[in-house]
């Protein structure tokens, strides 16, 4: 029909109002009751009320209209049955309704009790006085027809009851207590989980499908809460429990089973009582829908107030007795509901409602002369006298919560002009928007794909991470043969071995590589040190100080590396703490850094010590960091601006003790190794006759070792002051780690200069390779040659067939520890019989396998010059004080002998290195017999003579 002009004023009202509870916290809503002044205008009236229905569900408004007749005995029974038919959710909103459809749980519990009463019919007499067991008679049967109900309202169906899935989170803090048994009982979190998740579905079933008095855990459900706690039922009896608590269930079900008792006898009594608890529960419902801080913040989804039309409000539907039961209900409620009715009721009708404010026609000197002016000056009116109308000490009793709107004839006929009525904001709010369904799916998703693809980052970057966070002191790097390794400082329950390859299996001693034997593993030193730290930690809080062991704990053996070293060098740290700790009051704690495969990441191995030690200040210096490589300024400099002190105990680069005033070593430089081999090369030239000599080093284009080259270039120098005719110097590549020598070998032997000493600046592993070219290859095998080579030969295993020579063939080499001579003053053997793993009831020798090459002694001098500088007077040093208190270091009776510091110059070469030169020859078996020259031990400055290393 064509829209009237009351129509527009109505609509325009109704946005303010709209408008209104968008902006500002629970407007109260009346309840518009619009009338013709002239009974001929009813018709129009309810077709008024139709056009405002429409008009607000075009908007999107929640709208429910009544029919015209509702089933029951009386008015107040017809009412109710509307309020019943209001609790279906598809009464409320068309499609264009934002959000998700209303849930009315408070309402239909109210609806299961009134059935269950329904179904008992005669059987629900009242109890006869003094009764008891009758009344307990009457509440057993009324709990059951309530179980067989499943305390739902009758007919409704099973698996659609209405109840959106988040209505069970009731069950979800057993599930929670699920997850956190397994959590405590260690299990992965994988399987906490899925033990939660499989719990809740349990729960879920048994809560839908068997049979019993009540849902599972019905009594923590929100109608459950609300039925308890409102005060609006009569108080159940003294002696009946009235809470309701999750750790109580038996006790929460008898108030539950008691009011809903005491309820089920007012309803059957009849009277106001039901409706007025139809329309307590819907608009409680509605409250609830509307709430706007809720888990889902549906009340700011939600802008538009719902709203109840009643075309027809009369006593065949009800609808009197609902409008004086909403301003009754909502009198004697301190809450504001959302819900905004508007009735049309006929000419003949509106005395019924003289308890209501009657809004008599304005005095036409002062009323406003437009309808929609009048309209608002009424509301003004009626929401300023509310709370006065609701005074119990009025004189008379009114229905404060209706407004009357008498509507004159000429507003009723059709406007001429069609104009645009008001419309409240429709942009979606924000909470539409940010916190719906859709953006909460995608939000998770996008969160679900960003931690698989942080957890996948972190696992790829560091040695370990979890779902969210890793160990940042350990980043994983590519390893030269392919594959990653852990590099960094090891916190946190980080272990290096577990990134090592397995060992070879071996009856009698565990095997490390092919040809080098040791009698421990990295995995049982890790160990140990961690059981000394945790002790520290535990018992000497306070009383002690940290170094870090910086050293080569990975390996490749496809490229001939093996971890040896790292190993032999980490025993002797750990050596040195396990008998400072027994011996000493300050304790020491040693941490372990791993700098790859050979030290080929010992720059990040730096990084990672500098950054630890920045939040650690009992961090007081580095020990290792034992091979010369184009790394070692950047590293050295890296602990340096830390403040870190290095005591390294074979690395013999002659460069870094000259441009860092940090840098204490054991080990005697390449340069001057160099010249104590030519005390030997003196004695190999004839003089007046010319003799060749040749430098073969490895080629570092493609390398960063610097060893190679100090040696060649010491070396070179070295054969050229002795009176060498010198060769053109030839370098080596590595293919696959292993040492291309056949060409070098053929145009050395083949050549018409074929030198009697080659210099060779190589690495121990390329000896072998080295030695079969050389007894093969005509013009060389069998043929005297000598061959002098650094320090790094003392790896080598000579007397146990671990390395041969060729026929023909001397070999000489430096090495860093003289032990023999230091080990008639020295407990350290006795030591390392007590404390390193697989060596317990083992007579140990300076020449012992385990301990021959020198470099567990070596770590073990240089671990403990470092904790005397940091412990100087029994107390626990800074960083800084170390560093200073390094350059008074003097110690006697080291594996190596006197580790002497006094004398190290700022930026220089010191003096008092232990030195050994070696000569080894191939036995008449083909072994290989080694033979010390000449030494010296650690702290003893008289130098060498030709005399002392005579070779014949």
């Amino acid at each position: 029909m064509p829209e009237s002009g009351a129509g527009v004023h109505l609509q325009d009202q109704l946005e303010i109002l709209i408008q209104d509870f968008r902006t500002s916290a629970e407007p109260p809503m009346p309840v518009f009751v619009v009338h013709p002044q002239d009974s001929a205008d009813d018709d129009a009236v309810a077709g008024l009320v139709r056009q405002l229905y429409a008009g607000q569900e075009a908007h999107g408004t929640r709208c429910a209209v009544a029919q015209d007749v509702y089933e029951g005995p009386t008015e107040v029974r017809r009412a109710a049955a509307m309020v019943r038919a209001l609790s279906d959710p598809k009464k409320w909103g068309g499609p264009k309704a934002v959000y998700r459809r209303y849930a009315f749980p408070r309402l239909r519990l109210v609806h299961a009790i009134d059935d269950a009463v329904a179904a008992l019919g005669d059987t629900w007499p009242a109890p006869a006085p003094g009764s008891p067991e009758a009344g307990q008679d009457q509440r057993q049967r009324l709990l059951d027809q309530l179980a067989r109900q499943r305390w739902r309202p009758e007919g409704t169906a099973r698996w659609r009851s209405g109840l959106p899935l988040f209505d069970m989170a009731h069950i979800l803090p057993a599930s929670l207590v699920t997850v956190l048994a397994a959590l405590l009982a260690r299990s992965d979190w994988f399987v906490a989980v899925a033990a939660g998740l499989a719990f809740l579905l349990l729960l879920t079933v048994l809560n839908y499908v068997l049979p019993g008095r009540a849902p599972i855990f019905l009594w923590l459900r929100r109608e459950s809460r609300w039925f308890m706690t409102t005060t609006f039922l009569r108080a159940a009896d003294q002696d009946d429990p009235t809470e309701v608590s999750l750790l109580r269930p038996v006790r929460s079900w008898k108030a539950i089973a008691a009011r809903a008792y005491d309820v089920a006898e007012a309803l059957a009594a009849g009277g106001d009582f039901h409706l007025q608890l139809c329309v307590l529960a819907l608009r409680e419902d509605l409250r609830d829908n509307h709430r706007r801080w809720s888990w889902d913040l549906r009340g700011f989804k939600r802008p538009r107030p719902p709203m109840l039309f009643l075309p027809h409000a009369d006593d065949r539907n009800g609808g009197l007795e609902l409008i004086r039961a909403i301003s009754d209900v909502r009198s004697r409620r301190s809450e504001l509901d959302p819900l905004l009715v508007v009735a049309a009721i006929r000419s003949p009708d509106v005395p019924r409602l003289e308890r209501g404010v009657v809004r008599t026609a304005p005095d036409p000197d002062t009323a406003p002369p437009r309808f929609g002016e009048r309209l608002r000056t009424w509301y003004r009116e009626w929401a300023r006298n509310l709370r006065a109308e609701q005074s119990p000490s009025r004189e008379r009793s009114v229905l404060p919560w209706v407004m009357k709107i008498p509507l004159p004839h000429d507003q009723l006929g059709p406007v001429e002009e069609r104009r645009r009525h008001l419309r409240a904001a429709t942009r979606p709010t924000l909470a539409r928007l940010v916190w719906a369904l859709h953006t909460l799916l995608l939000v998770i998703a996008l969160l679900a794909a960003g931690i698989v693809m942080r957890s996948d980052s972190l696992q790829d970057r560091y040695c370990s991470a979890s779902v969210l966070t890793a160990n940042r002191d350990t980043l994983l790097e590519r390893a030269p043969g392919g594959g990653t390794e852990c590099i960094g400082i090891a916190t946190g329950g980080v272990r290096f071995a577990d990134w090592l390859p397995a060992p070879e299996p071996s009856d009698e001693v565990r095997t490390l590589t092919a040809d080098d034997e040791t009698p421990w593993t990295v995995d049982e030193l890790e160990d140990r040190i961690a059981g000394q730290n945790a002790d520290v930690l535990a018992h000497h809080s306070g009383k002690y100080v940290t170094i870090v062991y910086a050293g080569p704990l990975s390996a490749d053996p496809a490229a001939g590396s093996s971890f040896v070293k790292g190993s032999e060098e980490l025993a002797g740290v750990y050596l040195a703490q396990a008998v400072i700790n027994k011996n000493s009051s300050v304790k020491l704690r040693v941490l372990v850094a791993n700098g790859g495969v050979d030290l080929g990441h010992q720059e990040e191995m730096a990084r990672a010590i500098a950054a630890y030690a920045a939040d650690d200040p009992t961090v007081v210096g580095v020990v290792g960091t034992g091979r010369d490589l184009e790394s070692s300024r950047a590293t050295t400099r890296t602990l340096m601006e830390a403040g870190l002190p290095i005591v390294s105990g074979t690395n013999s680069a002659t460069y870094l003790p000259r441009e860092f005033a940090n840098w204490f070593s054991l080990a005697a430089t390449d340069e001057w190794q160099s010249e104590q081999l030519g005390l030997i090369a003196a004695q190999l030239r004839t003089p007046g006759k010319r003799q060749y000599a040749l430098v073969l080093a490895r080629d570092t284009a493609r390398t960063d070792d610097l060893y190679t080259d100090e040696q060649a270039r010491y070396g070179q120098r070295m054969l050229r002051r002795q009176g060498f005719t010198l060769l053109k110097p030839r370098r080596y590549v590595l293919s696959g780690g292993k040492p291309e020598l056949r060409s070098h070998a053929q145009e050395i032997c083949r050549g018409g200069q074929v030198p009697s000493v080659i210099y060779f600046a190589g690495r121990v592993e390329d000896v072998d390779p080295l030695m079969t070219q050389l007894g093969t290859e005509p013009g060389c095998a069998g043929k005297p040659l000598s061959i002098f080579t650094g320090d790094d030969l003392s790896k080598a295993d000579f007397t146990a067939g671990g390395q041969s020579v060729a026929p023909k063939v001397t070999l000489y080499h430096a090495a860093l520890a003289e032990l023999k001579a230091a080990a008639t003053r020295t407990t350290f053997y006795l030591a390392a019989a007590a404390y390193l793993p697989g060596l317990n009831d083992r007579r140990l020798r300076y020449d012992s396998p385990a301990l021959a090459s020198g470099q567990t002694a070596l770590a073990h001098d240089a671990t403990r010059a470092l904790y005397w500088a940091a412990t100087r007077d029994d107390r626990p040093q800074s960083r800084a004080s170390t560093w200073v208190n390094l350059r008074n270091v003097k110690i006697e009776g080291m594996a190596t002998g006197t580790i002497d510091f006094t004398r190290a110059p700022m930026y220089g070469d010191r003096t008092g290195h232990s030195i050994v030169l070696k000569r080894v020859r191939r036995a008449g078996d083909g072994t290989a017999e080694s033979r010390v020259l000449c030494s010296r031990t650690a702290g003893d400055t008289k130098p060498l003579t030709e005399k002392e290393c005579r070779i014949r």
